[in-house]
Protein backbone atom coordinates (compact mmCIF):
# COMPACT_ATOMS: atom_id res chain seq x y z
CA UNK A 1 0.00 0.00 0.00
CA UNK A 2 1.34 3.46 -0.91
CA UNK A 3 1.21 6.30 1.58
CA UNK A 4 1.96 9.98 1.05
CA UNK A 5 3.11 12.07 3.98
CA UNK A 6 4.12 15.71 3.85
CA UNK A 7 7.47 16.74 5.22
CA UNK A 8 10.29 19.26 4.97
CA UNK A 9 13.83 18.76 3.65
CA UNK A 10 16.35 20.96 5.49
CA UNK A 11 20.14 20.68 5.85
CA UNK A 12 20.22 17.14 4.46
CA UNK A 13 17.43 15.80 6.70
CA UNK A 14 13.79 15.03 6.01
CA UNK A 15 11.33 15.84 8.77
CA UNK A 16 7.95 14.16 8.34
CA UNK A 17 4.84 15.95 9.59
CA UNK A 18 3.48 12.59 10.85
CA UNK A 19 4.69 8.99 11.17
CA UNK A 20 3.45 6.48 8.59
CA UNK A 21 1.07 3.85 9.94
CA UNK A 22 2.09 0.16 9.91
CA UNK A 23 5.55 0.87 8.41
CA UNK A 24 8.77 0.12 10.26
CA UNK A 25 11.04 -0.02 7.18
CA UNK A 26 10.38 0.68 3.53
CA UNK A 27 11.87 2.02 0.35
CA UNK A 28 10.82 5.58 -0.39
CA UNK A 29 10.56 7.99 -3.31
CA UNK A 30 11.18 11.63 -2.45
CA UNK A 31 9.71 14.32 -4.70
CA UNK A 32 10.87 17.91 -4.27
CA UNK A 33 8.09 20.41 -4.86
CA UNK A 34 8.57 23.92 -6.22
CA UNK A 35 9.76 26.17 -3.38
CA UNK A 36 7.32 28.78 -2.15
CA UNK A 37 8.07 32.28 -3.32
CA UNK A 38 9.93 34.36 -0.75
CA UNK A 39 7.71 36.84 1.01
CA UNK A 40 8.31 40.48 0.22
CA UNK A 41 10.73 41.92 2.72
CA UNK A 42 9.04 44.21 5.17
CA UNK A 43 9.81 47.88 4.97
CA UNK A 44 10.26 49.96 8.07
CA UNK A 45 8.03 52.71 6.75
CA UNK A 46 6.26 53.35 3.48
CA UNK A 47 4.03 56.04 2.10
CA UNK A 48 0.45 55.80 3.41
CA UNK A 49 1.06 52.85 5.74
CA UNK A 50 -0.86 54.26 8.70
CA UNK A 51 -4.61 53.87 8.57
CA UNK A 52 -6.95 56.61 9.62
CA UNK A 53 -8.21 59.88 8.30
CA UNK A 54 -4.79 61.55 8.13
CA UNK A 55 -2.42 59.81 5.71
CA UNK A 56 1.32 60.46 5.39
CA UNK A 57 2.30 62.93 2.69
CA UNK A 58 5.53 63.49 0.76
CA UNK A 59 6.07 66.60 2.93
CA UNK A 60 5.98 64.43 6.08
CA UNK A 61 8.85 62.35 4.70
CA UNK A 62 10.86 65.41 3.63
CA UNK A 63 10.60 66.85 7.15
CA UNK A 64 12.20 63.71 8.62
CA UNK A 65 15.22 63.64 6.28
CA UNK A 66 18.58 63.88 8.07
CA UNK A 67 20.78 66.77 6.93
CA UNK A 68 23.63 66.37 9.40
CA UNK A 69 24.21 67.63 12.90
CA UNK A 70 26.00 70.99 13.12
CA UNK A 71 27.16 70.31 16.68
CA UNK A 72 28.93 66.99 15.95
CA UNK A 73 31.84 68.69 14.13
CA UNK A 74 31.60 66.40 11.09
CA UNK A 75 31.42 67.51 7.47
CA UNK A 76 28.07 66.16 6.13
CA UNK A 77 28.34 67.79 2.71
Amino acid sequence: MLQSIEGVYKNGNIQLSELPSDVSESRVIVTFLEPEKSPIQKQIMRFGMFSGNKQSTENDFEITEFHGDIEDGLDWS
